[in-house]
């Protein structure tokens, strides 16, 4: 049967002294007084506290896996990037779709990538950082843009292929925090990473991802592509 307790502190000053404060509830369904020893309590405060230290140890422990969980795959640990001995490296494992980034042998960092689409498969193997730029735009693939209005007269064309209209100039595809490793492509920022092949050759990352591994990276630094 549900009750409800209403809680009222003694007010009498000799047992507040003697720091033997009893606890009175009333019980809505009788009227009656009901006293409970101040032991009850303490135990039941000091089994919450253990209780609480071990929830908490326990979260402490497995906190990566839950922010690594939360975080979609995608992580970066910026303490140990700092402070990790040896030299930066990339690996980007197209059968996953994922890039790693190491500091000498440990990872510090993951991110799930988009690569080439088949016609523009992202070549593999050992490459370098050839340069970087934080705020890049394709030469290839972009927009013709209307030059009075600013509307988009033909979106995702190539310039190779596709002549610009009359009235309109080309504005390049946005390829935020680029990092070029192998002729013209690179890992870069896209709001488009859809986990598998989509793009025309670079490997693309979300935002923020993009963004650890261009802070981190170094002109010169290894970039492994593998399957």
């Amino acid at each position: 049967m549900l009750r409800h307790f209403q809680f009222s502190p003694d007010d009498d000053p000799v047992a507040q002294s003697n720091n033997q404060r009893s606890r009175q509830y009333l019980l809505d369904q009788t009227g009656g007084d009901v006293s409970v020893a101040d032991d009850v309590s303490i135990i039941s405060r000091r089994f919450i506290a253990t209780v609480m230290l071990l929830v908490g140890g326990l979260v402490g422990t497995l906190w990566p896996s839950f922010a690594e969980a939360n975080r979609g795959g995608n992580w970066f640990d910026d303490a140990a990037a700092m402070n990790s001995s040896g030299a930066p490296s990339i690996r980007i494992n197209l059968s996953e779709q994922k890039a790693y980034f190491y500091k000498g042998g440990r990872l510090v960092g993951s991110s799930f990538i988009s690569s080439g689409k088949k016609g523009f498969r992202t070549g593999t193997g050992k490459f370098r950082v050839l340069a970087k730029r934080p705020n890049h735009r394709s030469s290839i693939y972009g927009s013709y843009v209307d030059r009075n209005s600013g509307r988009v007269v033909r979106a995702d064309v190539d310039t190779r292929k596709h002549r610009r209209p009359a009235g309109t100039y080309y504005r390049g595809a946005k390829m935020n925090h680029y990092i070029r490793f192998n002729g013209g492509i690179g890992l870069h920022a896209s709001g488009h990473v859809p986990r598998y092949p989509a793009s025309h050759g670079c490997v693309r990352m979300p935002p923020h991802m993009a963004r650890k591994f261009y802070q981190y990276s170094r002109v010169g630094m290894p970039v492994t592509v593998t399957y």
